[in-house]
């Protein structure tokens, strides 16, 4: 009989008393034993979880009191929250959590150099062992609420100067070897960063993912080392961007604890850098996780602290796009005239950029024109939903959403958000009771997301497809988008 695999991993084959509280969300999901194997098995091979063989018996002892082992508690944690757009913790769910260490569970860390320094080296380091071994992301559990929100407002807190010839800024004190990197290296691996993160735009989180975390590692090296004051400063704004790109790849392909706790460590570093415009970014990253996971008011506290830290020295397009994340926030809560108000401010202050003589980080050039309407579009269509599938709101959505589609078709750096613009419209057009249109752009998107390793654009797809086939599974357009998804798809997955 097939269990969770490899030796070492077999779970008691004891059942306690029957498992009430996953049974009563398993009955609420509406899944079979059969589907929630099936999407076990392909969230443990996302996770490189190999040894993971589910199947409905198993499924059937989960439910009877039998406690699986990791990483399956951490996946059913994952699958239940992305099902009910909530995090769904693993106690909720009567399982139990595997021991974890402080190096590695929880987001309330030490904001000071060395420490920031050795938990990067240490997560990075761990993340490349653990995905060879296949235990990925086992570890770890997501933080929200307060246990997310108030260690996250001590990054504003300054940092005390600290005494001359101590081991500061990450760097080492004076007995070890000198320094080993020149100007030109140092310009080197900012260039390198440029480049992981348009692969990641153009391919999709799951290509790279091992490659930008291994350059992490030895970044976190490099800082253990000595060096003057400027370039520990720019050291830990390379480490800052490299653990946000991590983070970003984790989520994209739906490792959530995992990226929330690179995009932690890497604001964490954005400080140590003095780079508040880049730790306003990263908590973005953070806030969008956040609606992700159907906790938009964590989200807007985190937009909230972004606009706060970064008000006075930020540029338009970075202020831009934290108007545009605080209206998905307020959309998502269900407050259309807050929502509204922030969608003027981010279409007003981006119009500014071509006025700003200023340079801009890389980091912030993904957001433009196409990447406002796509934001401010995709508001106006969580305000539908959240309003009951209000035709108003679809209508508003539906020409802002068009031209994003129309900007994303001519970009072939950003692959990825073409998709999701794609789906996006689909959902407008499911909205407006236009199935046939809505097919077609399924139909576009799927030919794109074969390009890329996003299990996030995957996800939507299924989503969308799932919403037409419940609602039109009359309709021949939506019956052949049903076959041609499990014929397509799962490709597309199984490659991440």
């Amino acid at each position: 009989m097939s269990g969770n695999g490899a030796s070492g991993t077999s779970e008691s084959s004891e059942a306690a008393d029957r498992n009430e509280q996953l049974t009563s969300w398993f009955v609420r999901s509406g899944w079979s034993k059969g589907e929630l194997a099936r999407q076990v098995n392909r969230r443990a091979r996302q996770m490189g979880a190999h040894h993971i063989s589910t199947d409905t018996s198993r499924v059937r002892r989960w439910l009877d009191g039998e406690q699986p082992r990791e990483p399956v508690p951490r996946i059913l944690s994952e699958l239940f929250s992305e099902r009910f757009g909530s995090v769904v913790a693993i106690e909720q769910l009567g399982l139990r959590t595997a021991h974890q260490t402080p190096s590695v569970s929880g987001v309330d860390l030490p904001w000071a150099g060395p420490q920031t320094v050795e938990l990067l080296s240490e997560f990075s380091r761990s993340d490349l062992m653990l995905a060879r071994r296949g235990f990925l992301g086992t570890s770890l559990a997501l933080s929200a609420g307060p246990a997310l929100i108030e260690p996250m407002q001590r990054w504003l807190v300054p940092t005390p100067t600290a005494e001359p010839g101590s081991r500061t800024e990450g760097g080492s004190t004076g007995g070890h070897r000198p320094p080993r990197l020149s100007e030109p290296e140092l310009d080197l691996l900012e260039a390198t960063t440029v480049m992981f993160r348009q692969w990641d735009a153009q391919c999709g989180g799951g290509l790279r993912r091992k490659a930008v975390v291994g350059q992490l590692h030895e970044v976190t090296d490099l800082l253990q080392e000595n060096h003057p004051a400027p370039i520990m400063k720019r050291l830990f704004k390379v480490a800052a961007e490299l653990a946000e790109l991590a983070g970003w790849m984790s989520y994209d392909i739906g490792l959530h604890p995992t990226a929330q706790k690179y995009f932690v460590l890497a604001l964490h570093a954005a400080k140590e850098g003095g780079d508040k415009p880049l730790g306003s970014y990263i908590l973005s990253g953070m806030s969008r996780q956040m609606i992700h996971l159907g906790r938009p008011e964590d989200a807007l506290e985190l937009i909230h602290l972004a606009q706060y830290g970064s008000r006075d020295c930020a540029g338009p397009r970075t202020q831009a796009m934290l108007y545009a994340m605080e209206a998905r926030a307020y959309a998502n809560m269900g407050q259309p005239s807050r929502c509204k108000r922030a969608v003027r401010m981010a279409e007003d202050t981006f119009s500014d950029v071509a006025f700003d003589g200023e340079p801009e980080p890389d980091w912030i050039r993904f957001f433009s024109e196409a990447e406002l309407n796509g934001e401010n579009s995709h508001s106006y269509r969580d305000l539908a939903y959240v309003a009951g599938r209000s035709p108003t709101y679809a209508s508003l959505a539906e020409p802002v959403m068009a031209r994003a589609v129309e900007l994303f078709a001519k970009d072939d750096e950003h692959q990825r958000s073409y998709a999701l613009n794609l789906v996006g419209m689909a959902t407008v057009h499911l909205l407006r009771r236009e199935p046939e249109q809505a097919a077609v752009l399924v139909d576009q998107a799927l030919d794109v997301a074969r390009k890329v390793r996003s299990e996030r654009v995957n996800t939507r797809l299924r989503k969308t497809v799932d919403q037409a086939a419940r609602e039109y599974g009359d309709v021949a357009e939506v019956v052949r988008l049903t076959d041609v998804l499990a014929a397509r798809l799962p490709e597309a997955a199984e490659a991440v």
